[in-house]
């Protein structure tokens, strides 16, 4: 069963020379407790998409396609006494914003790159946890609150939450920081979690626990994990499948392991071959930029940097093609 089905979803902005489309005719599947590692050069449509799955869209924003979220919910059923569990689908691109504060934090939650832009800087981290439960459970008591609050902390790792939970953000660590910015995600019990590039402001060693940390919860919690990223050695430590993402598509997807092994788009051998490893002794960058959503080739959007690149290329976008079973790239090469 799928946690969250995305079928042809396309997102299009206004801009002063036109309307460009970020995300462009993107699907995947992704079930509960599974992770999928998003892939991707700055500027390739990653949070764009996840801003989408979150309902944050900039104003004028024009959504297309679907994105099938599972929602789970209780219900008496005739002569039971118990409550049975139920399940109902909501379209995430085109539910309304009245829908949207029932879904937002309840069913599905961010954690942003940054978080100490992403905490208010005036409130106390444990007020600000407490806001997200009183959110959706207003009928929880201080004392309730409380101990959810304490609750989420501990699940988050951290450490003493009882000190934490009375302290401003600037009185806490960097990893601190973005483990609070987990509980909070995490507070209202939602079972997508879209993690943006969660470790890229903190050094190795706390990248290192947070990495761990997500993937536990997913685990214990059976969490779908949709992790944002553009370096490939994190999305070996925490991703079951990759999807790889250029300009607006998805280029390529698979399991893991497979895909890093044997890449087929030559974007993401590109990608391989421009990150850094104990093996190489030289780093091979992808020439030119990813291109202007304004002015993409006319097939084939990594054309004009492809090393392998053939006249085909330029006739049409090519259709994901399958390479193994569950492993599919947009190349006319596969």
């Amino acid at each position: 069963m799928s946690l969250l089905d995305v079928r042809n979803l396309t997102v299009d902005l206004p801009t002063a020379a036109g309307w460009i489309r970020p995300v462009n005719d993107v699907s995947f599947r992704l079930a509960p407790a599974e992770s999928l590692g998003l892939v991707g050069e700055s500027g390739s449509g990653k949070t764009m998409l996840a801003l989408a799955l979150m309902g944050l869209l900039p104003p004028g924003a024009r959504v297309g396609g679907a994105a099938l979220l599972q929602r789970s919910g209780a219900s008496e059923g005739p002569g039971e006494s118990d409550l049975a569990q139920r399940t109902t689908e909501s379209d995430l691109a085109q539910i309304d914003e009245k829908a949207w504060r029932a879904v937002r934090g309840r069913e599905v939650a961010m954690v942003f790159q940054e978080p100490m832009t992403s905490l208010n800087p005036v409130m106390r981290i444990g007020a600000q946890i407490a806001e997200a439960i009183r959110a959706h459970e207003p009928a929880l008591s201080r004392d309730q609150v409380r101990q959810r609050v304490l609750e989420a902390l501990r699940h988050a790792s951290v450490p003493e939450p009882e000190v934490r939970a009375g302290q401003f953000p600037h009185q806490l660590s960097g990893g601190l920081r973005q483990r609070a910015m987990i509980a909070m995600a995490l507070a209202a019990g939602p079972k997508l979690l879209i993690a943006d590039e969660p470790t890229t402001a903190l050094d190795v060693t706390v990248q290192k626990q947070i990495l761990d940390l997500l993937d536990r919860l997913r685990r214990e919690l059976k969490l779908g994990l949709l992790f944002i990223t553009h370096d490939l050695g994190v999305v070996a430590q925490v991703a079951d499948r990759v999807a790889v993402m250029y300009a607006g598509r998805i280029v390529e997807e698979g399991p893991a392991a497979e895909v890093l092994r044997a890449p087929r788009h030559p974007y993401t051998q590109g990608l391989l071959a421009a990150s850094p490893s104990l093996q190489k002794r030289k780093l091979t960058p992808i020439p030119g930029t990813v291109p202007q959503l304004t002015a993409l080739p006319p097939g084939c959007a990594f054309e004009p940097r492809c090393a392998v690149r053939r006249k085909d290329c330029t006739a049409a976008v090519p259709e994901l093609r399958p390479a193994s079973p569950n492993h599919a790239a947009r190349c006319v090469l596969v």
